[in-house]
């Protein structure tokens, strides 16, 4: 009644149920930080969601506001669009290594050297990188003209002296890690890691989560480089944006996966070979046919090289078989089933002489 007495007919109207004071309102200056905090990252080509947001603000400014408030703030402003719900987390299995050096991942991605060609792939670079599973540390991110099975060895020979080597290695099917698809002689990769009892563990095909770790530092990497003001021309120019990124991205940049905390290099906690009791090699027996040619010679790929085995010119034209247990190698004339040469291959050479190894 005091209500109608006052404003009469408007009385009856719906009012506002919204409260006269808001103490835990975010404050005004609070909000344009957030924004201005989002743009500024943005613009530099980091990730610059909620989480990393809240980071920033905590870290830098000592201001600390949940990322649900953020987020509402962000959409506000129009710097998020909603989206749909996506697949939820739980659906997915987690995995992680429980020891630095326990698991290392790798892969290798594609960046233009200069604006993209169509017609010819002779500016795209490769940056091949080495990732600890545990603690994320960016092992090793080096940039290459091409990649081949060698530069995947070197690396990971620098990498592994400096951090300790990994007790397993995680990879996709590539023929640089594996070529277990394509063939049954294994490559270099492959050949050091079992000299070294380090286990080699692949994803499935069509399967990139597995390496999810490694795939989403590119995208990380890839998106930060894209944003620079002076893009790489050379693969030495790439190398160098790939070296203060690393830096950022193990010394400065948050991560949400372990509590928001920077990474710590892993140390030779199980990765040494004295650390760990040798993983026995498994020996495998290998049955090749090829036939001697002009030049009395044969060709067995072995760790990625090719060598060249001397058999001699009055075999030429002999059908043979090759029966390789790692280095030891026989050879045997299909038709007749005669022993035409034994010998320990010598794997630091290419071409295999006729010694006093042969019958």
């Amino acid at each position: 009644m005091a209500q109608y007495r006052t404003l009469g007919e408007e009385a009856f109207e719906p009012r506002s149920r919204r409260p006269h004071t808001s103490p835990n309102k975010t404050p005004i200056d609070t909000i344009e930080l957030i924004v201005k905090v989002r743009d500024e990252l943005t613009s530099s080509g980091h990730d610059a969601g909620p989480q990393t947001i809240a980071w920033h603000l905590d870290t830098n400014h000592n201001i600390i506001v949940s990322p649900a408030t953020i987020r509402r703030h962000l959409i506000k402003a129009g710097r998020i669009k909603p989206q749909p719900k996506k697949r939820p987390r739980s659906s997915y299995i987690r995995f992680v290594a429980d020891l630095p050096n326990e698991t290392w991942q790798s892969d290798v991605t594609d960046y233009f050297l200069g604006p993209p060609n169509p017609n010819t792939q002779d500016n795209r670079a490769k940056i091949l990188t080495w990732l600890d599973d545990h603690s994320r540390y960016a092992l090793s991110v080096t940039a290459h003209l091409p990649v081949n099975g060698h530069t995947v060895v070197q690396t990971f020979k620098t990498t592994g002296e400096q951090h300790g080597f990994p007790a397993s290695i995680l990879t996709d099917n590539g023929f640089i890690y594996t070529t277990r698809f394509v063939s049954d002689s294994p490559n270099a990769f492959e050949t050091f890691c079992a000299q070294a009892g380090i286990t080699q563990k692949h994803s499935r095909p069509y399967k990139p989560t597995t390496c999810g770790k490694v795939e989403r530092f590119q995208q990380t990497l890839k998106k930060w480089l894209r944003a620079q003001p002076n893009q790489p021309t050379t693969v030495a120019e790439l190398q160098t944006l790939c070296d203060t990124f690393v830096d950022y991205y193990n010394n400065q940049r948050p991560h949400r996966s372990l509590n928001q905390q920077t990474r710590i290099a892993p140390g030779p906690i199980i990765g040494t070979r004295s650390d760990r009791p040798a993983i026995p090699t498994k020996t495998t027996i290998r049955v090749r046919h090829d036939t001697v040619d002009a030049f009395g010679k044969l060709t067995l790929r072995r760790a990625g090289r090719l060598h060249h085995i001397g058999i001699g010119r009055r075999h030429s034209g002999t059908n043979a078989t090759l029966i390789i247990n790692d280095l030891d190698i026989r050879i045997i004339a299909t038709d007749t089933g005669e022993l035409i040469r034994k010998l320990t291959l010598n794997p630091n050479r290419d071409y295999q002489p006729q010694n006093t190894q042969n019958p």
